[in-house]
């Protein structure tokens, strides 16, 4: 079973400077002159960490890691003025201009899935392969099922821990709900939410990694920016029409493209690779049986870890 790649140090690392308030964090790592790959992390309103490095060869890939918008090391954190889907895209175009790479590698996980399948279809001659981890096809039903109706029925204790926040009245319009707290005046309203959001995200990403979840919370202003971001991006249905990834997915080449799904994953359905893989049909789907969402599982990191591997050996 493939591990990560040992730890890695960024042999460059820059702001971007946007057109508005925002500044992007990216880092370049391995060997510069190797094919390039860009990793795009998910959320929205999470960030990159440095075991992302490490799941490509740095003998074989130039590496590019950069924090979304608003995100983790990029500033203003917690930030959602300019910042929507086709910003991100933007960004991701203007770090491929700058460091003058003709085409590039999108490895990407849930909403960094989202956001490599759109780049693919708007900018395809730029695209040399696709990695995709746990996609998530940013339709209406893929919220519904992870907030209102779906994975509730199979962890009812978790969802009651969750909705006690809220009146009867929110529950019916639960990311409204949880937009109006995390984005009021009141701190404490809004640390009420953003706490509550994370338990229940948290306890249901990891159910197949850890047995007791527990909530890290001690950095209050980390766990609200990042709430901020991720309910900003599901009232506005991620800037997106409603199943316009499957609409638009004939733009994207016959390219090498590697689909990888947990079986058990419960945050984004299987479904929706499934419905890549057959749109695609040059595409590869694997689906790991013993993995949920997260990347971090052994099961997970085997195969991601194999399939750049295999993408490495193809564009080599």
């Amino acid at each position: 079973m493939k591990t990560l790649y040992p730890a890695i140090i960024p042999f460059a690392s820059d702001h971007l400077q946007t057109d508005s308030v925002h500044r992007i964090y990216y880092e370049q790592l391995g060997n510069p002159a190797a094919p390039a790959v860009i990793f795009l992390h998910g959320g929205p309103g999470s960030g990159c960490n440095e075991n992302h490095r490490r799941y490509f060869n740095p003998d074989k890939y130039h590496i590019i890691i950069f924090d979304q918008r608003a995100c983790h090391r990029s500033t203003p954190n917690g930030c959602v003025e300019h910042n929507t889907t086709y910003d991100i895209l933007h960004d991701i175009e203007a770090i491929r201009n700058r460091l003058n790479i003709d085409k590039w590698v999108l490895f990407g996980g849930s909403w960094g899935a989202t956001l490599a399948l759109l780049y693919a279809e708007q900018y395809p001659q730029h695209v040399s392969g696709l990695i995709l981890r746990g996609t998530f096809l940013a339709r209406k039903t893929d919220l519904d099922w992870f907030a209102r109706s779906g994975v509730n029925r199979i962890f009812p204790d978790y969802w009651e821990d969750f909705i006690a926040l809220f009146d009867e009245n929110e529950i019916d319009q639960l990311s409204d709900s949880l937009h109006r707290r995390v984005f009021s005046d009141d701190r404490q309203i809004q640390l009420a939410a953003a706490t509550a959001w994370a338990l229940w995200s948290g306890r249901i990403v990891t159910h197949n990694f850890v047995r007791d979840y527990v909530l890290d919370a001690s950095d209050e202003d980390k766990l609200i920016n990042a709430t901020k971001i991720e309910m900003h991006y599901a009232i506005n249905q991620y800037f997106i029409n409603d199943n316009q990834i499957m609409a638009d997915i004939a733009n994207i080449p016959a390219l090498p493209i590697t689909l990888i799904h947990g079986r058990k994953d419960l945050t984004c359905l299987p479904e929706s690779s499934w419905l890549v893989h057959k749109a695609l049909p040059n595409s590869k789907l694997v689906m790991v049986a013993d993995a949920g969402h997260l990347a971090g599982e052994a099961a997970m990191i085997d195969a991601l870890v194999t399939a750049t591997d295999q993408m490495a050996d193809s564009l080599a």
